[in-house]
């Protein structure tokens, strides 16, 4: 089957048909929630924050996260 030429909505269709035929609806459902597309800019909003907290501040929050003292 040459799925190249299918068009993506055909493609996906199919790939979702194989998914619950293979591993059910439910299944199928946890496997397809991996993949949101999400929203923003998540570059713009990263150099937003970091100009807000500084590297020690952020050290100190990876360690109480982790418990250790040596992060």
């Amino acid at each position: 089957m040459d799925t190249q030429a299918l068009p993506l909505s055909e493609l996906s269709r199919r790939a979702v048909v194989a998914l619950i035929r293979e591993i059910g609806v439910v299944g199928t459902l946890r496997f397809l929630g991996q993949y949101t597309r999400g929203a923003g800019d998540y570059t713009e909003e990263r150099g937003a924050f970091l100009k807000t907290v500084s590297l020690d501040e952020l050290v100190e929050e990876a360690r109480q996260i982790d418990g250790k003292k040596n992060v």
